[in-house]
């Protein structure tokens, strides 16, 4: 089993913890870093193979992961010159892929049972799999509808209730021959042109925990709840 993980961005919304480390290796609980813990995950659900794609700051990822075998796995990498989105990299190198594979973003926390996803993925008929988390949005305000100047309804500070993208998918490479290899792809890009197409992606429901380090608030939290869920993070 292969895994993709995307971990070449410059982590601009999480300065200043990102000034001197890429995202993925910001510390978690002062002894992991978050690229170690989803790699250690990615071994004990049976994971061989990882490809790392790297850009900003790669030459500390790669003196940190080396080749893998510390884990138990296969790592290689795919080095990102230019920024080319979220999925760019991996048309330029989708030669080198199994017929279907996992893709995370290196800078997630969660419980999510990463063979599950992509096991799920392989015996589906999808293009695409993307794992998603429920997640509510509280409105602050009171919320009117109106037609031609009259309000028809009113909803006091409601909740929304979303599903979101956790960054992880399954994904086909025969999705990605339709895309010019070295041009920008975003998830976003993909997504659109599926559903335009009528062939929409699965969706793997999942509401265990599972955090996006995205933001300094986010990365704090983290901090102060992986004492909470150490164990379920790393396996012990």
């Amino acid at each position: 089993m292969h895994a993709f993980i995307m971990a070449g961005g410059k982590g601009i919304r999480l300065r200043p913890y990102t000034t001197a480390l890429p995202k993925p290796l910001v510390p978690i609980g002062d002894q992991h870093a978050i690229l170690e813990i989803v790699m250690r995950q990615l071994a004990s659900s049976g994971f061989t193979k990882v490809t790392l794609a790297i850009g900003h700051l790669g030459h500390i990822i790669r003196a940190y992961v080396g080749d893998g075998t510390q884990w138990g796995l296969d790592v290689d990498y795919a080095v990102e010159e230019n920024p080319l989105g979220t999925l760019g990299p991996l048309v330029l190198m989708k030669d080198r892929l199994p017929e279907h594979f996992l893709v995370l973003n290196g800078d997630i926390l969660t419980s999510l049972d990463y063979r599950a996803v992509l096991t799920a993925h392989s015996a589906g008929t999808a293009p695409l799999t993307i794992a998603t988390h429920p997640r509510q949005v509280s409105i602050e305000f009171g919320v009117l509808t109106t037609t031609e100047g009259q309000v028809t309804e009113f909803r006091e500070k409601p909740k929304l209730a979303y599903q979101v993208s956790m960054g992880v998918y399954g994904l086909s490479r025969a999705t990605l021959d339709p895309y010019t290899p070295g041009l920008p792809l975003g998830f976003d890009e993909l997504v659109l042109d599926l559903l335009k197409h009528g062939t929409p992606p699965a969706s793997y429901e999942f509401d265990g925990y599972w955090m996006d380090i995205g933001h300094p608030e986010e990365y704090d939290r983290a901090n102060t709840e992986f004492a909470v869920y150490r164990d379920i993070l790393l396996g012990e």
